[in-house]
């Protein structure tokens, strides 16, 4: 009778198992076309924006209100999660919301379309705390960094594929298609996520509450990766997401030869993201680890300008790939430390909400010395921005050494 009662046990947990390595599938998809949908036009929309006569001050601040709505809604929804104790409309509202974005880029050949397409695409990834964490549900708890893990993987290789055929696209199709692609995919994924289960906490008296805020951002190391994840965002979205592209156009490519672009970047990036840390921070720790990573970054962005061919810059994109890959997600798995998973939502959405201040600040600043001094400008920004991550990262992240750099991979970067 236990050997039955035993094995009836095991097939349970089995089956438990098998439904949850569905479900784990079945989001994972959706994530994908999330992420396709909001990057198909990214290589190409500082040079589409400049296409409709905007000046560089206007480029940047296409650019910069994609983070800026982040730093506004990102952390409302994390405690909205939270407080609600519900995921699934959520995920449902990052979706319509990029659906919408791609619409209103083909609402009108006038910038402030452009405007107000980006600023509801900041919105869909807002939503991207929730993912996060309704992803991490599905596996126990000491599974998180290998929940993490295959979240950033699936996120990095549906920027690489969209990104890579945006220029192709834009070449044969027209500006618009890539607009009309994103708005597909991203209808597509709602009809899915439809049938996504609604994922609750077990309810208990100590849930977040508003007054608990307060407590989370009050963590140091929380504080500390927030704004050094502040400055990372700064060079990321001035150059790969920002004006990188302007720059290859500048020395002649075409804009089919912008996936070559994105391809020199995201496949050492998403090297770096799977293996990267945990292999440097063996040898140097996690401070030595994000020093390398900024430093290298600091030297990459500074090199973007000189140089004179495409295959030379996307030289630049390889180094700038591999250290910012370093980089992310050290800091990611930073940042909920010490957080208790009811409140990680709240813990995540505040780093979320402060990093995009880099998203929407630097290209903004970046437009605007690159109206003063031509697209150099925009770099020598981010070189120093770089530059000062990495010695920041040298005073603050001293119990890094102690820990052996074995962070996990908590999140993905958007």
């Amino acid at each position: 009778m236990a050997a039955v009662q035993r094995r009836s046990a095991e097939a349970q947990t089995v089956g438990a198992q098998g439904r949850q390595g569905g479900s784990r599938f079945f989001f994972l998809i959706i994530v994908f076309m999330f992420w396709f949908s909001s990057y198909i036009y990214v290589p190409v929309l500082s040079p589409y924006v400049e296409h409709l006569g905007a000046s560089y001050v206007m480029v940047g601040a296409v650019l910069g209100v994609y983070g800026l709505m982040q730093i506004l809604f990102r952390l409302p929804i994390g405690i909205g999660s939270d407080v609600l104790n519900r995921r699934r409309p959520f995920i449902y509202l990052g979706l319509i919301a990029s659906g919408a974005s791609c619409l209103l880029f083909l609402a009108g050949a006038d910038p402030g379309w452009a405007l107000a397409a980006r600023a509801v695409s900041g919105i869909a990834a807002s939503a991207w705390v929730v993912y996060s964490v309704m992803f991490a549900g599905y596996f126990p708890k000491e599974e998180a960094g290998k929940a993490m893990g295959l979240l950033q993987f699936t996120t990095v290789i549906a920027q690489l594929a969209s990104m890579m055929i945006s220029g192709y696209i834009a070449e044969h199709w027209g500006w618009n298609a890539p607009f009309v692609i994103g708005g597909v995919v991203a209808a597509a994924a709602l009809l899915l996520a439809l049938r996504l289960p609604e994922q609750r906490q077990d309810k208990r008296e100590n849930a977040i509450q508003i007054k608990d805020l307060a407590e989370v951002i009050k963590e140091p190391l929380l504080v500390k990766v927030s704004l050094l994840s502040v400055l990372a965002h700064c060079v990321l979205f001035i150059t790969m997401f920002g004006y990188t592209p302007n720059q290859a156009l500048a020395i002649g490519a075409g804009k089919e030869s912008l996936g070559w672009l994105t391809l020199a970047f995201m496949l050492p990036h998403a090297a770096a993201t799977l293996y990267g840390s945990r292999w440097f921070g063996k040898l140097l720790g996690d401070r030595g680890t994000l020093l390398l990573g900024f430093a290298g970054s600091a030297l990459f962005t500074l090199l973007i300008p000189s140089m004179p061919t495409l295959a030379a810059l996307c030289a630049t994109q390889v180094g700038n790939g591999f250290m910012q890959g370093l980089i992310f997600p050290l800091l990611l798995g930073k940042s909920v430390s010490g957080v208790a998973p009811f409140k990680r939502a709240t813990a995540m959405g505040f780093y979320q909400a402060v990093y995009a201040i880099g998203m929407s600040g630097g290209p903004f600043v970046a437009g605007w010395m690159s109206s003063a001094y031509g697209l150099k400008g925009g770099f020598w920004l981010g070189g120093i921005a770089a530059a000062l991550a990495a010695l920041l990262s040298w005073v603050w992240i001293r119990e890094a050494g102690r820990t052996g750099g074995r962070a996990p991979k908590i999140g993905a970067e958007t």
